[in-house]
């Protein structure tokens, strides 16, 4: 394996952590809005979309994070100790 594949596995596998926590939020959207609708409290829907919002924004950063040092860990694999991370 090259640095180019490790590079563009990384990059791939974080545009598709990102992508899900967009769809996340856009459901979690219309899950507030169906809330709001069927119970008519403005203040439940945000309250669950806010809760949903956090958790996805947490949970993706920390699986981006990750994604970081495990490129580095293989960066360093292929490119051995001379690598300066």
């Amino acid at each position: 394996m090259s640095y180019s594949d490790v590079q563009k596995a990384v990059t791939v596998e974080r545009r598709r952590v990102w992508a899900a926590w967009f769809a996340g939020s856009l459901l979690a959207l219309f899950v507030a809005s169906a809330i709001n609708a069927f119970t008519g409290s403005p203040l439940l829907a945000v309250a669950v979309f806010v809760v949903v919002f956090i958790v996805l924004t947490v949970t993706a950063y920390r699986m981006h994070t990750a994604l970081g040092r495990r490129a580095d860990r293989e960066r360093r694999q292929v490119l051995g100790d001379d690598y300066p991370g």
